[in-house]
């Protein structure tokens, strides 16, 4: 099913909270279900006047590693033979504009720029063929992880602790809907320089086949999001540095990194 394209936004005003389309720096508000048959209120707001929020409350982000082939090559990993992910926990999650607080752990601490797939309904066990109907829409994502933690123990990789550290997973600005997500181009930029420019036409497996491998393992909800992985230019955040995600038709997700 085709899915009339437009980019679906949350948003706080003061102590109030609400989502809506946006175009041409308006937010038009709707209200019921996001992901079923939302209302338009007759409420039209500037963008200037509201706080951005993460585009969708996941209960679940799972994130892919080792999805990219010009990654792999650089790293001469081996070509998985089914989708390898870990999850991101909830308090990870960072709205737009979010300022990132260095970890205590204060180690290598690293920007992966990657597309979302943001999940629209329910996903359990569903075939490849049907897996694009519980697709809502696309987001940017910054998939942020402590480098040296990760594999400072050798008996044990610390995929939870390095992944899901606070605000360590900035999502936005949109969920973008009726897009073809394999002709997008994931652009990440590190104190104005562009660092990450990669086409999404170079993954392993396609939107399809995560959405139906992973929905095999768990049950996807309205709301989940499927982080695509990340491909070469992947660096080094220090305090201070601002960090954007860009990627065309959803928009550009930035944030700062900063020390406590």
């Amino acid at each position: 099913m085709q899915i009339q394209p437009q980019l679906w936004v949350r948003y706080a005003v003061g102590e109030r909270t609400g989502f809506g389309t946006l175009s041409n720096g308006q937010i038009t508000e709707f209200s019921g279900d996001i992901y079923g048959t939302p209302t338009p209120t007759g409420t039209v707001l500037p963008l200037a006047d509201v706080q951005l929020l993460h585009p969708s409350q996941p209960t679940k982000v799972v994130a892919l590693w080792n999805n990219f082939r010009d990654l792999r090559s650089k790293l001469a990993l081996s070509t998985p033979a089914e989708p390898l992910y870990f999850l991101k926990a909830p308090n990870s999650y960072a709205h737009p504009g979010d300022t990132v607080l260095q970890p205590w752990a204060q180690g290598r601490v690293v920007f992966e720029g990657e597309l979302g797939i943001v999940i629209g309904k329910a996903a359990a066990n569903v075939a490849e063929s049907d897996a694009l109907d519980h697709v809502f829409g696309y987001t940017c994502a910054n998939d942020i992880t402590e480098a040296e933690i990760l594999n400072r123990d050798a008996s044990f990789a610390q995929w939870v602790r390095a992944k899901g550290m606070d605000g360590f997973c900035p999502m936005g600005p949109a969920i973008a809907t009726g897009l073809d997500p394999a002709t997008l181009v994931v652009r990440t930029v590190l104190n104005g320089k562009v660092r990450q420019d990669y086409p999404i036409s170079d993954m392993h497996f396609s939107v399809a086949q995560l959405v139906s491998f992973i929905s095999r393992d768990m049950t996807l909800l309205p709301g989940d999001v499927i982080l695509c992985g990340t491909s070469v230019g992947v660096g080094v955040m220090k305090p201070g540095s601002d960090v954007s995600v860009h990627i065309e038709g959803i928009g550009t997700l930035s944030n700062r990194y900063a020390a406590r």
